[in-house]
């Protein structure tokens, strides 16, 4: 698996800043917008899930699963992100991700936090 295969996050230069603190340095919130969230809900691949059965009796990292895993967080950041700029934001503060399991079927991944308007510090 390739490094874009397991990971994720912004590039350097993003239109919404996505941070996990509650405040970005350099930087004061001059509009509290309130709360964003991304949704989605994946539903596991078969050969994924026969692959992990197998995997899981001898040990290891189940990379199909954690692939699919990292493509969900993925879409519902961008989510989160497109909802903040339709509100407005340039920034999401205390951002996090929420992961549950939905009805035995699939995955809900839900990411949030704090949409606001910063601007830098005069």
């Amino acid at each position: 698996m390739g490094i874009d295969e397991y990971g994720g996050g912004q590039g350097p230069h993003p239109e919404v800043l996505v941070v996990t603190t509650n405040d970005v340095p350099g930087f004061e919130v001059r509009q509290v917008i309130g709360e964003v969230f991304g949704l989605t809900v994946r539903s596991r691949h078969l050969g994924s899930q026969i692959g992990a059965g197998l995997k899981s009796m001898i040990g290891g990292e189940l990379k199909g699963l954690t692939k699919t895993l990292v493509q969900t967080r993925n879409q519902a950041m961008e989510r989160l992100v497109e909802q903040a700029k339709a509100r407005g934001a340039n920034a999401v503060l205390m951002f996090r991700f929420d992961v549950t399991e939905a009805a035995d079927v699939g995955t809900e991944v839900c990411a949030y936090g704090t949409a606001v308007v910063i601007a830098p510090r005069a």
